[in-house]
């Protein structure tokens, strides 16, 4: 369990970890010598539950709330502390309403100084402090008067705490790896050590790691957690990572990076939120507000975006929140928003959506796919999801940094279905309902051109609702066609009993071609442009018409002006497999083709390479040969025995 204090400056934070643990968290002279903690500090103990409690002591000042932010992210439980002879004061507010902001249930609040006043004046500050814990998170918690120069109360309080450190339920350690880093330094004879709260997953010496949001790759060659050396580092342990690797440096690191697994690396600096403002804030957030934004240990510039109007004082909604720098962080990761002047805190939420847009990001249909997105269990969102359009699998595991086995739990308890060959999934209704929408754009295009082959890829993809990527559509359409329910026709598709329709004209003037292509001079008919010459026809027009044929079966265009009755075909094809028998291996050369079909060597050349194209015939060289598993082409009902 990680346990993190509270409170206003001078209350006696620091004091009161030391006499919960023997350890002095103020580690910097400075704030020895000042009396005050100007920066985080860490304390370990066994408090008699038998496992360690780690303590993050964080500062009081008003000046240093960034700091406390730091400090706040990823803990299990609060101790909020009060001085006794102060009371209740201007940090005391401000610590709780961060606490509330970030979402945090568990605390015990701890009235130190107890020696310095009456017990009158402690039960009427118990009943304060309730009444000011009672609109948050931390309602109904202990209230356990404390001296830490005397030690009175203390053993109650440690009690107290190692009850929570029982009760405390394991963070999931089957997500992947991050841990929020508040700390970056050089030990000598160990290199770069980073330090911070594991917030998921788990981590183990020799594993690769990434330094987000800067890409640095990192290998772990020690880990300490709970301040004891381990093999392992598990969610919700406090844990300092010896890391190696090109580039990785104290300075090279920073206070608000994250270390986490390669997969999750995906900086952005636009997203989408849920959030509430503070009753206290003295106007509405309109657009383009800016502001300071706390995630775990980071600190960026911001500027707010409200989605549905101005947000109000004491209202929650959703806005956009466009950063100054890149960050890396997870959906449903809590942030603080304080003003520029780090004078007051503002409000906080939870991340939505680490995607943003920056056009189109308060229309009906965006605010639908955010409110689901809101939802806190996976299974639920993606469901919620997959009614209104696509979800990117992938890209939703990745950005609720969710295992391989986690997202397929949550695609199983969803009931959505994943588009085969893609990574996209739909709602099952959602997934009829574009398969019958394509049939349908398929079966007018029929009907209002009958003599066309089909309908072009893009141009469908185009008008389907939702639109796939070019790459997931055509998995989805090899995944249609192999179901029977469309067929590829080359750049075109087309339902499968449908076969382009030659007008009366064009019939007509078929009719006169096809003798010819059929005729004595079969193998090596007329071209294109010597039978538009002929009959006075358009050559263009002409070659149109004999394409329409050719995917109607009836001829085959063997090269760009030369079309061959597909009777002629099959029957080069038996003249092929003769001469490949006649041969020792199998292997026969283009002269002699040519001489069986009495044609010129370019014709013939076009024909074998006709049938090359096809796969046919193999070619190696000047030399050919049938290929076995090819050759029921033409002549499906014929073996090659």
């Amino acid at each position: 369990m990680i346990v993190g204090t509270a409170g206003h400056i001078d209350h006696g934070k620091t004091a009161l970890v030391r006499a919960l643990t023997g350890v002095d968290a103020d580690r910097l002279a400075e704030e020895k010598a000042r009396g005050i903690t100007i920066d985080l500090g860490f304390a370990y103990a066994d408090l008699g539950a038998g496992t360690v409690t780690g303590f993050v002591d964080v500062p009081g000042h008003e000046k240093f709330v960034h700091t406390m932010l730091a400090g706040a992210g990823g803990i299990d439980l609060a101790l909020l502390v009060v001085a006794a002879d102060d009371g209740i004061m201007p940090q005391t507010r401000e610590h709780l309403a961060i606490l509330d902001l970030l979402g945090i249930r568990r605390g015990v609040v701890a009235l130190t100084k107890s020696d310095l006043t009456d017990a009158a004046r402690i039960q009427m500050l118990a009943l304060e402090i309730d009444a000011l814990l009672t609109p948050t998170g931390l309602a109904g918690a202990p209230i356990i008067p404390v001296s830490s120069m005397s030690g009175a109360g203390i053993d109650a309080l440690r009690q107290r705490l190692a009850e929570a450190e029982t009760a405390t339920t394991a963070r999931a350690t089957d997500a992947r790896f991050r841990l929020s880093i508040d700390r970056s330094f050089t030990l000598a004879g160990a290199g770069t050590v980073v330090t911070g709260t594991v917030l998921s997953g788990q981590v183990s010496v020799g594993d690769q790691i990434t330094i987000s949001p800067l890409g640095l790759a990192a290998r772990v060659r020690g880990i300490h957690a709970q301040n004891r050396k381990a093999g392992q580092g598990l969610a919700g342990q406090r844990c300092a990572l010896n890391l190696a690797g090109d580039g990785v440096a104290r300075d090279a690191i920073s206070r608000g990076d994250v270390a986490l697994d390669p997969t999750l690396h995906a900086p952005t600096d636009r997203i989408d939120v849920l959030m509430r403002v503070l009753p206290s804030e003295p106007k509405p957030l309109t657009t383009w507000f800016p502001a300071r934004l706390h995630v775990g240990s980071a600190e960026l510039g911001a500027r707010i975006v409200p989605l549905s109007g101005d947000l109000m004082p004491g209202a929650e909604g959703l806005a956009q929140i466009v950063l100054d720098r890149p960050l890396a962080a997870t959906v449903g990761d809590r942030f603080i928003l304080r003003d520029v002047s780090a004078r007051r805190t503002i409000g906080g939420g939870q991340i939505v959506d680490l995607r943003a847009p920056a056009r189109r990001r308060a229309r009906p249909e965006r605010l639908a796919v955010l409110h689901a997105m809101a939802l806190p269990d996976a299974a639920a969102a993606l469901a919620a999801l997959g009614q209104i359009g696509l979800v990117d699998i992938q890209s939703f595991a990745r950005d609720r940094a969710l295992s391989p086995e986690q997202i397929q739990t949550a695609l199983s308890a969803s009931g959505l279905q994943v588009i085969a060959g893609t990574m996209q999934a739909l709602a099952s209704e959602r997934l009829g309902a574009l398969r019958a929408q394509a049939q349908k754009v398929l079966a007018d295009f029929h009907n209002d051109n009958a003599d066309l082959q089909g309908l072009g890829r893009e141009r469908l993809r185009l008008v389907l609702e939702p639109r796939l990527p070019k790459t997931d559509f055509a998995a989805f359409l090899r995944a249609e066609a192999e179901a029977g329910r469309i067929a590829l026709d080359g750049a075109f598709l087309r339902l499968p009993g449908h076969l382009p329709r030659l007008s009366p004209q064009d019939e007509a003037i078929l009719d006169t071609i096809l003798p010819r292509l059929e005729g004595a001079e079969r193998f090596r008919p007329p071209r294109v442009r010597d039978f538009a010459s002929e009959l006075d026809e358009d050559e263009a027009e002409l070659r149109r018409l004999l394409r329409m044929a050719a995917r109607q079966g009836r001829v085959d265009q063997i090269a760009h002006d030369h079309f061959f009755a597909r009777a002629t075909t099959v029957e080069m094809v038996g003249i092929i497999r003769d001469i490949a028998k006649s041969s020792d291996d199998g292997w026969f050369t283009a002269p002699t083709f040519r001489d069986q079909v009495q044609n010129g060597r370019k014709v013939a050349i076009q024909i074998l390479d006709f049938f090359d194209r096809l796969g046919l015939t193999l070619r190696r060289g000047d030399l050919r040969r049938i290929n076995p598993h090819r050759i029921d082409l033409f002549t499906p009902d014929r073996s090659d025995g």
